[in-house]
């Protein structure tokens, strides 16, 4: 990959979401550190292991006008006290729940990116797809593939709708997948087993079958079938897992999330009218 020349300013560049996806794009070794910058309320970002060659600043204004590509990483609540003017910039908003209008109309700015990602972006192991308003160049494309690349996987899709569904999929790394491993180290205590133990198994677990199915071609209900069809022991729990309501709790559990991103910034966004 051709190292990027574009200038990067991330307002929020700091806190858990924007440290990592700031340390993946310094990490990539395809920027120049001297055509990043960030913005916080403190202006200083020791989390970086800031040199000489980041600008950090905090004014947000003073960063839009020194970068091309702006990534917007603050708390949607606090999408209302974004007062930036960026009619010429590439935004590129990974804040839960607010809608490309709202940015455009906060903003100014035509050329708009609405993306999902999560602090794993420093581990290079995130997730992050992406909409892209109409006037979005194809350049402008190029930038985003990069910039997500440098985090882990990534996608455009073509529904902005369903930017609130990988909100909450996708993005509450480790959230549910923590609580389903929480569930198996309860259960296994309650049989008994060291704490310790049990929580090194679960973790242990997790990880293998993470980069199992990260590593197959299979999807993952081809390998459910085949575990069924082998008709072993896993086989017995995963039929009573199946027969029960397990997918419909999983289901409802989900869509309250997602839901929960698409009311975020209404009030937020009302609140600074």
């Amino acid at each position: 990959m051709a190292r990027m020349h574009d200038t990067i300013g991330i307002i929020g560049g700091s806190g858990m979401l924007g440290s990592a996806i700031s340390r993946a794009i310094l990490g990539s070794g395809e920027f120049e550190n001297s055509n990043f910058w960030v913005s916080n309320r403190s202006g200083e970002a020791p989390e970086l292991g800031q040199s000489s060659d980041i600008h950090v600043t905090k004014n947000n204004q003073e960063l839009v006008d020194a970068c091309d590509v702006i990534v917007l990483c603050v708390p949607p609540a606090h999408f209302a006290d974004i007062d930036v003017r960026a009619s010429d910039r590439l935004i590129v908003s990974v804040m839960a729940g607010v809608t490309i209008d709202e940015m455009r109309s906060k903003t100014g700015a035509g050329r708009i990116v609405r993306a999902m990602s999560s602090p794993a972006a420093s581990l290079a192991l995130v997730y992050s797809p992406w909409v892209a308003s109409a006037e979005v160049l194809p350049k402008d494309r190029n930038t985003v593939n990069a910039i997500f690349g440098w985090c882990g996987e990534t996608d455009e899709i073509f529904d902005e709708r369903q930017i609130d569904h990988f909100t909450a999929m996708t993005g509450p790394v480790p959230g549910f997948v923590a609580y389903f491993a929480q569930c198996m180290v309860d259960h296994a205590t309650s049989q008994g087993i060291d704490p310790g133990v049990a929580d090194r198994a679960i973790r242990q677990l997790f990880l293998a079958g993470g980069t199992m199915l990260a590593t197959d071609e299979a999807r993952p209900e081809d390998l459910v079938r085949w575990m069924v069809d082998y008709a072993g022991t896993t086989a017995a729990g995963l039929t009573a897992m199946m027969d029960s309501t397990l997918s419909k709790t999983i289901s409802d559990g989900l869509l309250a999330a997602a839901d929960k991103a698409k009311s975020m910034p209404r009030w937020a966004v009302l609140s600074s009218e």
